[in-house]
C-alpha cells in the first residue's frame, strides 16, 4: 500500500478534476408541503425520544423497554422520512452495524475503562465503515481484532494530533514515536495512553504477523504520515501557497479507508485499494464540509475554509463554494459506481449473504444527503439560488433541521446516561450510538 499512495492520488485526483457542470442527480426531490410532512414526522418521533430520556428508567427492565420504544420510534421515523425500507433496518439494528457497535463499547471499556463514550463513539463510526467493506468484498459483517484495535487508535491518536491546545512539537515528539511502534520497533511507553495505543498496535501484530502481512503494515504507515503531514501544514499559520490542501486530504482520507480493507482481508487487490482509497477520500471531504463552521473556527485549513477565506478576501466570488460542493458531488457519484462494483476478485465466503443493494443503496443515501445537509448548516456561505436547490433534494427543510438541531444538542447528556447504564449491566448499547449517529453526528456524545 505504502508505494501505491502516490499512484491513487494522481488516479483519484484525475477523477476529481473530470467536469463538474451542472449540479449531478440528487434523487428525489421533494415539494414544500411534503417536507413539512416529513418534519412533522420528526417531530413527534424526537418528541417520543425526548419523553424516553427524560423519564431516566431506574431498573434494567425499565431501561430495555426504553430501548425497545426507542428503536420502535427510530424505525417509524427512518420508514416515513428517510424512506428506508426493512432491509436497510435490519442491516442496521437486527444484525450487522448494531452487533458490531455492542461488541465494540464492551472491548473498549475491558482495554480501558477510562475511555469516555465519546470516544467509543468515534471508534464506531470507523469500525463500521470497515464492517461495511467486510460485506462488500465478500465477508461476513463482524469485529474482528484488527478492525477493533485500528479503530480504536482514533480516539487516542487522530483527536490528540488534531488538538489545537497541543504544540506542534509534542504532538510531532509522540507522532515520531508512534511511527517507531508502527515499524515494528519495540519502543518503551511514557505514559498510561502510550501503553495502550502499544497494545492496539499489538493486537493488530498478533492477528496479522508482520512477516507474512507486510501490506497490513505499509498501508498504517500510510495513514500515519498522511496524518503527520496534515498537523505539520493543515493550520491557517502555513502561507497557502506552500501547502498543497486537496492532497492532503484526499492522502489523509484516502489512506484510512485504505487501512481499513488491508486490515479485512490483510492484501488487496489494485481494483480493491483503489475503491477503498476513493471512498475515504469522499468521507474525508464530507466530513470537512460537515465540519466548516467548526474549522473556520479553529483556523484549520480545509479545501473549504480555504474557499471561504479567499471569498472574504475576494480572491473568489461567493460561488466558489457551490461549484466545490457540486464537484464533490459529481465524486461522490463517481465513486459510488465504483462501489456497485464491489466485491472484485473475491468469492463470498460460505454462509454470506450475497444481496449488498441495502448496504450500496445506504452508502450512495449518504453520499448525496450528508453533504446537502452539511450545506444548510453553512448557509451563509452559499448561494440562495444554489442552496434552494440542494433542499428540494432534502427530505427535511433547513430553518427546520437548524430549529431541531438545539434540541439535539439537549441530548447529549441523558443518551450518554442510556448508553453507560447498559454498557455497566451488559445489555444492548447500539441504540442511543446509532440514535447519536443519525441525530447528532459530529458531536453526539461528551
Amino acid at each position: 500500500m505504502g508505494i501505491l499512495v502516490q499512484e491513487l492520488f494522481q488516479d483519484w485526483l484525475c477523477v476529481w478534476k473530470q467536469n463538474s457542470q451542472p449540479l449531478p442527480a440528487l434523487g428525489s426531490t421533494f415539494t414544500p408541503d411534503e417536507q413539512a410532512t416529513r418534519e412533522a414526522h420528526l417531530g413527534r418521533f424526537l418528541q417520543s425520544v425526548e419523553r424516553e430520556l427524560r423519564d431516566r428508567p431506574s431498573t434494567r427492565s425499565e431501561r430495555r423497554a426504553a430501548q425497545h420504544r426507542i428503536t420502535f420510534a427510530f424505525t417509524c421515523f427512518a420508514k416515513t422520512c428517510l424512506d428506508l425500507g426493512d432491509s436497510h433496518l435490519e442491516l442496521l439494528l437486527d444484525h450487522g452495524f448494531s452487533g458490531v457497535a455492542t461488541q465494540l463499547a464492551r472491548e473498549a471499556r475491558h482495554l480501558d475503562r477510562a475511555i469516555s463514550a465519546a470516544g467509543i463513539f468515534q471508534a464506531c463510526r470507523n469500525a463500521w465503515t470497515a464492517c461495511a467493506l467486510q460485506a462488500l468484498m465478500g465477508q461476513p459483517m463482524r469485529l474482528t481484532p484488527s478492525i477493533f484495535a485500528y479503530s480504536m487508535l482514533y480516539p487516542y491518536t487522530d483527536n490528540y494530533l488534531d488538538d489545537p491546545s497541543a504544540s506542534l512539537a509534542a504532538k510531532l515528539a509522540f507522532s515520531g514515536r508512534l511511527r517507531q511502534r508502527l515499524e515494528g520497533h519495540a519502543i518503551t511507553a511514557l505514559n498510561e495512553q502510550e501503553a495502550t495505543i502499544w497494545r492496539l498496535v499489538e493486537i493488530i501484530e498478533e492477528e496479522y504477523p508482520r512477516n507474512a502481512w507486510p501490506e497490513v503494515y505499509a498501508s498504517l504507515l500510510a495513514i500515519h504520515e498522511a496524518q503527520e503531514n496534515s498537523v505539520r501544514m493543515l493550520r491557517f499559520g502555513s502561507s497557502p501557497e506552500n501547502v498543497d490542501i486537496l492532497r492532503l486530504s484526499f492522502e489523509k482520507g484516502g489512506t484510512s479507508v485504505a487501512a481499513d480493507a488491508c486490515l479485512v482481508a490483510g492484501s488487496l487487490s489494485p481494483e480493491e485499494a483503489r475503491v477503498a482509497f476513493g471512498w475515504g477520500v469522499l468521507l474525508q471531504l464530507e466530513d470537512d464540509l460537515q465540519d466548516l463552521q467548526q474549522d473556520l473556527r479553529e483556523g484549520n485549513r480545509t479545501i473549504f475554509t480555504q474557499a471561504v477565506v479567499d471569498a472574504r478576501s475576494c480572491a473568489w466570488s461567493s460561488a466558489s463554494l457551490d461549484e466545490l460542493t457540486t464537484r464533490m458531488l459529481h465524486f461522490g457519484n463517481r465513486v459510488m459506481r465504483q462501489i456497485e462494483c464491489m466485491p472484485t476478485n473475491r468469492p463470498p465466503l460460505r454462509g454470506t449473504a450475497l444481496n449488498h443493494r441495502p448496504l450500496k443503496e445506504m452508502i450512495r443515501m449518504s453520499c448525496s444527503l450528508l453533504p446537502i445537509w452539511s450545506a444548510g448548516d453553512s448557509a451563509r456561505h452559499f448561494t440562495c439560488d444554489y442552496l434552494a436547490h440542494l433542499e428540494s433534494h432534502s427530505p427535511f427543510r433547513f430553518a427546520a433541521l437548524a430549529k431541531r438541531r438545539k434540541k439535539f444538542a439537549h441530548w447529549t447528556t441523558p443518551l450518554t446516561r442510556m448508553f453507560e447504564s447498559s454498557l455497566e449491566e451488559e445489555e444492548d448499547v447500539a441504540a442511543p450510538l446509532l440514535l447519536a449517529n443519525f441525530l447528532m453526528p459530529r458531536a453526539a456524545l461528551p
